[in-house]
């Protein structure tokens, strides 16, 4: 002989026995109805959730592919590029002398009035290829209203 604390296996069949004797026929109907409903509910959702992991499976492989794709592209671009590039004699030094005389010569030609051109041709304006995660929007909005009307001393 086993003792326990707690009400046994048999107890409480009994008790739920009783329970479900003393309520109403309606209320037993409804509740068999909701506990059906409930569970074809429960069986449409596991469904169109798996139906959903499928589909964002598929989307993220296909996904996965053209991103893939893209940079074997870029890749390629840039490797024609840099072979064209360093074909060129004194490749390693054009690109530096090139920038540095473009500047130069921009120097040169200072005419007052003409500062903030200058300072905007060294300016990325365009907000999209700005790769910066800071916003330098009101410094872009900045820089072009001094383009256009300049300080004047």
């Amino acid at each position: 002989f086993k003792e326990n604390n707690g009400p046994t296996d048999s107890y409480a069949a009994i008790s739920q026995v009783d329970r479900l004797q003393s309520e109403p026929e309606s209320i037993r109907k409804w509740r068999e109805e909701q506990k059906e409903r409930l569970e074809q509910l429960d069986a449409n959702s596991r469904k169109q959730e798996a139906e959903w992991k499928e589909k964002a499976i598929k989307e993220l492989e296909e996904w996965y592919a053209r991103q893939d794709e893209k940079l074997q592209k870029t890749k390629a671009s840039n490797r024609v590029a840099d072979e064209a590039f360093y074909k060129q004699p004194f490749a390693d030094v054009i690109g530096y002398v090139a920038a540095e005389e473009a500047f130069v010569n921009d120097a040169e030609d200072v005419f007052p009035g003409t500062e903030w051109e200058r300072v905007a041709q060294l300016c990325d304006f365009n907000p999209k290829s700005s790769k910066q995660a800071k916003d330098v929007s009101r410094m872009r909005s900045v820089l072009i209203s001094l383009k256009q009307a300049p300080l004047v001393r």
